[in-house]
């Protein structure tokens, strides 16, 4: 199998996830573009969809499936059962690094909003240890080289997404380099930085499902925690 037959099973395998009749927490990236035509073919079987992408959005209202504002589900009390999203590292705590399409600080509102993270991915995603995969960091545009120096000093190289703005009206650094041993702790040290919106880092809130889809099938593994 190719990585997008294997994006696909992955993809497929979340349906199994979802609750009939509730609204679904949808992510952004390749994988979840699957998983969206996918849904589309099953609409019917969900309440509609709350979205962290204005691409996954567009993607959704072309396969008939009605988008709905996050606000307003919170604030009429309707429950999000399940998010499902990908991501561009995991790890065997099901912490992840995710931001490689820009939409990180979405992703991690709506995953907050939501009961359950499923996060779907290709085995070449797994790692024992985050980093190799330069980690994103969401930045306002005027504290760019605040942040940036900030992240040298932790032994991070940051070069900023070129042409690339972020649903937000943001900027994206890219850091290169970075050794996390302790991603809860890195998580929480860089978000309290003046300037940053969030880092690519989903470690207070890892995700609760992994669907691993490798050659010989799907690998459903649950979080530890």
């Amino acid at each position: 199998m190719n990585q997008d037959e294997l994006k696909r099973a992955a993809a497929r395998a979340a349906l199994d996830e979802l609750v009939d009749g509730a609204i679904v927490g949808v992510g952004s990236g390749s994988t979840v573009n699957f998983f969206i035509d996918y849904l589309g073919e099953r609409r019917e079987r969900i309440a509609g969809a709350v979205s962290s992408s204005e691409k996954s959005s567009a993607r959704l209202r072309e396969r008939g499936i009605e988008v709905l504002e996050l606000n307003d589900v919170v604030a009429a009390g309707r429950p999000i059962p399940v998010y499902v999203d990908g991501a561009d590292e995991i790890d065997t705590g099901l912490r992840m690094i995710k931001g490689g399409g820009g939409a990180l600080t979405r992703e991690k509102i709506v995953a907050a909003a939501s009961g359950c993270f499923v996060c779907i991915v290709d085995a070449s995603k797994l790692v024992e240890r985050l980093g190799a995969f330069p980690l994103p960091v969401e930045v306002i545009p005027m504290a760019r080289e605040l942040v940036a120096s900030r992240l040298r000093e932790l032994g991070g190289r940051p070069v900023e997404r070129a042409g690339f703005v972020t649903d937000n009206g943001n900027l994206i650094l890219d850091v290169a380099g970075l050794g996390i041993d302790d991603p809860v702790a890195m998580e929480t040290r860089i978000n309290q930085w003046p300037g940053v919106v969030t880092v690519g880092l989903f470690a207070s809130r890892p995700a609760d499902v992994v669907l691993i889809a490798k050659p010989d099938g799907i690998e459903r593994r649950p979080s530890r925690g």
